[in-house]
């Protein structure tokens, strides 16, 4: 069995880190036919997900997601194309989502000319 374990950090909040985690569970559940469970806590949100030869978890909290899953025989043999997939599709629903504004590049001051 091939792991994958893949974490990443946010700014969105439990509400808004909901939202994300519910998206990507049907995602997961329209394009890949997994079987998702949700259960909501209240300081952190358990997805459950299945599939023949995938069942994993993912974790979500005010300020990270965490996702674990377990690829069979067979699908072991695709993890890093799986594994791309999973972080292109959970990054890309993090980016758009309002409220995760990454703080803004620090800029140099501008030098003084001499005259």
């Amino acid at each position: 069995m091939a792991d994958i374990h893949i974490q990443r950090d946010h700014t969105l909040g439990l509400a808004q880190a909901r939202k994300v985690a519910f998206k990507w569970a049907e995602q997961a559940e329209e394009k890949f036919d997994m079987e998702c469970t949700y259960e909501e806590g209240k300081t952190e949100d358990l997805v459950s997900f299945t599939r023949s030869g995938v069942n994993g978890t993912l974790t979500v909290t005010k300020d990270s997601f965490e996702l674990q899953a377990k690829l069979g025989f067979l699908l072991g043999a695709f993890k890093d194309k799986i594994e791309t997939e999973i972080v292109k599709n959970l990054d890309a629903l993090i980016a758009k989502t309002p409220g995760n504004a990454k703080p803004a590049a620090k800029t140099a001051p501008a030098k003084k000319k001499s005259a």
